[in-house]
């Protein structure tokens, strides 16, 4: 039981940083669309003072979300074809947490362009960094990863970024620790998360932010 709680201590102290950012970076928008929402966005995890939109293409993950109501509204569809549901602009900032790795490179590319025009002000990504292999789970074929994202394609489409979750070589399959004894490594991945803060290139996730012309 102690090690545990001193576990989950670890991943909630690994995980602030994560979400004190995505809280701040969305500090001042009205309204938030969360693509690939998932049954347990992040959104849930930060003060909300804004009104969001969750659109997934699992349902059943999306039924979990709506009974959390972590969402003030939802939508069930293929997160690629947001431009169908949505018009230009149609809300400040458009989110997708653990999403463009699901999809094609062209796919997700071609879905960052659409954010870019549904969102008025930002478009927040979070990615890990290079191919992290991952199968189908849970009986949900959207979680197999088909991509991989570096620091320097990122940037190169006009995103500034920093690093999530420590040292990028600690961490494997759904973000979890490889290495025993765990509350060793996951200790060092913790202390390691103010580091590569800054230095995104050596961590296991990039948090990327585009702040649109329109907002700058």
């Amino acid at each position: 039981m102690i090690i545990k709680k001193l576990k989950q201590f670890l991943v909630d102290i690994g995980d602030a940083s994560y979400y004190k950012k995505l809280e701040s970076e969305l500090r001042g928008m009205d309204s938030v669309l969360d693509l690939g929402c998932g049954s347990n966005s992040p959104l849930a995890k930060i003060k909300k003072h804004f009104k969001s939109v969750g659109l997934d293409s699992y349902k059943p993950s999306l039924e979990k979300s709506k009974k959390a109501k972590i969402h003030d509204d939802y939508r069930f569809g293929d997160v690629t074809k947001i431009d169908k549901f949505y018009p230009p602009k149609s809300f400040d900032a458009v989110i997708a947490l653990d999403l463009i790795e699901h999809l094609r490179k062209s796919q997700a590319l071609d879905l960052i362009s659409k954010m870019e025009k549904i969102a008025r002000k930002k478009v927040i990504l979070l990615t890990p960094q290079g191919f992290l292999k991952q199968p189908a789970w849970e009986g949900n074929p959207f979680q197999k990863h088909l991509s991989s994202w570096s620091l320097k394609e990122l940037k190169n489409l006009g995103f500034k970024c920093w690093g999530m979750r420590g040292l990028k070589f600690i961490r494997g399959e759904f973000a979890s620790i490889k290495y025993k004894p765990w509350i060793f490594w996951g200790l060092i991945s913790v202390l390691s998360q103010v580091f590569v803060y800054y230095f995104p290139r050596l961590a296991f996730q990039i948090f990327a932010v585009k702040e649109l012309e329109a907002n700058k």
